[in-house]
């Protein structure tokens, strides 16, 4: 039989350590973390991009950074404690699987980050899958480049979807509020470092993919052609993709030459702000991956 244990308690060693409320630190902690990155890999894609603009920044920055902005306040006027408060909320009334195993914090919240990893590849494929979902995540994919401002890039309700999920799986699981924590602060830079239109020697790149999707990983996955844009579905770790059957290493017309984004909105003006908002509700989903065929 398993010890009880207070609730909001972890095992660690020998002793336990109370769940300390984190939220406003968490906060700044990652505007602090996601502005370093941002900045990092910007000036990373001034001194050495890896492909040539098709549009460019001045067009499509104001309104990729104006969706980051909505996202943000979505996500806080609508579920203000998010994912690291569903945590805390967690420990502190002792729900999930992990509390009810008694582990010690460190396994605990080793198995919750890639938990929670695995979960946000399931749902980027179900994005892909079901056509509801696929109107809300196309935006995304519609950008005609990829940089650091395609990576916070998603629609308001894909958002909010999202952080519902990765609640329900703090909760039913315990994940660890650091863990949590952890996670969306690796979450958010990752997905800015794999958009990043970024070069790196050929080695490294062999290197990283093992252990983290790098850019030239996730370029695939915005590939205008369905078969490369139904491929390469992790953000943090590339083993998903791996492990089932989605990996694939480089597009066919190499990353030069390949085309970025969707063939239904590749008018300049729907890099705007408010076509980007009501994209969702207009035309239809011909153009989900596994609905067309790919065009020589």
């Amino acid at each position: 039989m398993i010890a009880s244990r207070p609730a909001g308690l972890y095992k660690v060693g020998t002793a336990t350590a109370s769940v300390v409320p984190m939220i406003p630190l968490e906060l700044l902690a990652r505007i602090a973390a996601a502005a370093t990155v941002f900045a990092l890999i910007a000036l990373w894609e001034v001194l050495a991009p890896r492909r040539p603009w098709s549009v460019g920044r001045r067009e499509r920055w104001p309104h990729n950074i104006g969706i980051l902005v909505i996202d943000a306040l979505a996500v806080r006027i609508l579920i203000p404690t998010a994912a690291v408060g569903a945590a805390l909320f967690a420990a502190g009334n002792g729900w999930g699987l992990f509390h009810v195993a008694g582990l010690r914090l460190s396994v605990a919240s080793l198995l919750g980050f890639l938990a929670l990893d695995l979960a946000i590849y399931a749902q980027h494929v179900a994005f892909h899958k079901v056509p509801l979902l696929w109107r809300l995540h196309r935006m995304h994919h519609a950008d005609l480049d990829i940089d650091v401002t395609t990576g916070v890039r998603f629609h308001p309700f894909e958002i909010l979807i999202s952080m519902l999920i990765k609640i329900a799986v703090v909760l039913a699981l315990g994940i660890p509020p650091v863990a949590v924590f952890v996670f969306e602060v690796v979450l958010n830079a990752t997905s800015m470092f794999n958009h990043g239109n970024v070069s790196m020697p050929s080695w490294l790149d062999r290197v990283l993919r093992l252990i983290v999707v790098t850019p030239d990983m996730h370029r695939v996955h915005h590939s205008i052609a369905a078969r490369e844009t139904d491929s390469n579905y992790g953000f943090n770790l590339p083993w998903w993709d791996r492990l089932f059957g989605t990996y694939r290493p480089a597009p066919e017309a190499g990353h030069q030459g390949m085309t970025i984004g969707l063939l239904s909105f590749r008018q300049r003006a729907e890099l705007r702000l408010d076509r980007l908002l009501t994209q969702p509700f207009r035309g239809n989903t011909a153009d989900q991956p596994r609905q067309r065929e790919d065009k020589p």
